[in-house]
């Protein structure tokens, strides 16, 4: 009778996990990381009570807890919370539950806070990838024939890199025509892309920051004319968790982060860009408000290099597609002169969009060399422009097949190297480049 009754309490026990689980939409992701504070989040099936516990690694017996959320359908049943009892440069293992119960997962979950190496050490060294155009295919919604989209295995190569972070460059998710005029269509595209069972490894033990572009803006080439741009602002708020969304005040994406001695500058595309067949007004695509904040921001960093994310290429010259070179030249011309004017040196642009990979590069009358690393396509249909005249492309980096990206930075304060090194799906190296701080 004894053990009768120990075996029904170790049913009842394991049939309450796996109900717990079965509530788990996604998730848990990282969120932003900082040495005091990071940002976990996760997704529910239906309205539940979700919390986090959490603990360094070499004190399993203290055991901190995040606040209780009640995830709700008017938020998608997406949950934010921070994990604020930490301490800088630790490693802390921490575990979900759903309605008070524990929810076991297949793969560890581990998170880092910064380390404070200012005045002390050299700042380590740390990976982060990136990428851009995720789709993810969905037949009875998308268009006949050849399915878009491709394996998913590829965010398994990048799990397998263990980078610190990852970037995502924009065209994260592909709205469709039976998403774009509904907050339902927005939310069920979101969290169709975020439930993909290859990609929970890679959100649970990496660091996450995003920006968007037009796919997960709106409508393919949409700007700021598109009506329902605030559904789509409020669905990215809640499935990414970055530090900060808008600058002065204005809605939008554009954001920042410091990783170690790298500033990253997240920059939003598709809020205030005017339409590109649009012939008088106001011609911009990021808008004055932002234009002048980042020149601000880039001219105040004392960065080694200054990470600059935005949608579409920078420094590609060919006027095709959605290039900056391409019906918003003028502002293009206008950003590049000021950081030659003020003299800001080690600015990377990291672009997506265009469905190919390449380096371009080219060193202003300061005597500064720009690049602008675009990286593309993540799963989505890759494409061969490597005709296209791109005075600026560095010879053998051009790349027309699904493929990812990590950046490596490593050395001395004062003689950090970024390596740049492209992937194929299967993780192998495709090129990689190296250039200095000095």
């Amino acid at each position: 009778m004894k053990n009768l009754c120990l075996w029904m309490s170790l049913l009842i026990s394991s049939t309450s996990l796996l109900a717990q689980a079965s509530l788990l939409q996604s998730g848990p992701m990282l969120g932003y990381s900082e040495m005091r504070e990071v940002l976990l989040w996760v997704q529910t099936k239906e309205a539940a009570e979700v919390h986090f516990e959490y603990w360094e690694d070499s004190k399993p017996k203290v055991v901190h807890t995040t606040d209780k959320i009640q995830t709700n359908k008017q938020e998608a049943f997406t949950a934010k919370l921070i994990a604020d009892q930490l301490e800088p440069g630790k490693t802390y293992e921490y575990r979900l539950h759903i309605n008070g119960k524990l929810v076991e997962l297949p793969y560890p979950m581990v998170f880092h806070t910064q380390p404070l190496w200012q005045w002390r050490t050299d700042p380590p060294p740390f990976r982060i990838a990136l990428g851009s155009c995720a789709y993810t295919n969905e037949p009875k919604y998308d268009r006949p024939g050849t399915a878009y989209g491709g394996s998913n295995k590829i965010f398994q190569s990048i799990h397998a890199k263990k980078p610190n972070a990852m970037i995502w460059l924009g065209d994260n998710i592909y709205l469709r025509e039976v998403d774009w005029f509904t907050r339902t269509g927005i939310l069920h595209r979101y969290t169709q892309f975020r439930a993909i069972p290859e990609l929970q490894p890679l959100m649970a033990s990496a660091n996450h920051y995003a920006i968007w572009d037009d796919h997960d803006f709106g409508p393919n080439d949409s700007d700021r004319s598109y009506i329902h741009k605030d559904k789509t602002l409020e669905a990215f708020k809640l499935f990414w968790g970055n530090p900060t969304f808008g600058v002065n005040g204005q809605p939008g994406i554009t954001s920042f982060f410091q990783y170690h001695d790298i500033d990253f500058f997240l920059l939003d595309d598709r809020y205030y860009r005017s339409p590109n067949r649009r012939q008088t007004g106001e011609i911009t695509l990021m808008g004055k408000n932002q234009l002048e904040w980042l020149i601000d921001a880039l001219t105040t960093s004392q960065a080694p290099f200054k990470m600059v994310a935005i949608g579409g290429q920078v420094l590609n010259p060919s006027p095709t597609f959605e290039n900056y070179a391409n019906r918003h030249a003028a502002e293009r011309q206008y950003l590049l002169r000021r950081i030659e004017e003020e003299n800001i040196k080690g600015v990377v642009f990291l672009t997506g969009d265009r469905h190919a990979t390449e380096l371009s590069t080219y060193t202003n009358n300061a005597g500064n060399a720009v690049y602008d690393l675009t990286v593309s396509p993540l799963t989505s249909g890759a494409a061969n422009n490597s005709a296209e005249n791109n005075l600026m492309r560095v010879e053998k980096t051009y790349v027309s097949e699904q493929n990812f990206g990590v950046l490596e930075f490593t050395g001395p304060r004062k003689e950090r190297k970024l390596t740049m090194h492209i992937y194929d799906a299967d993780g192998k190296q495709i090129w990689n480049r190296t250039i200095s701080a000095e």
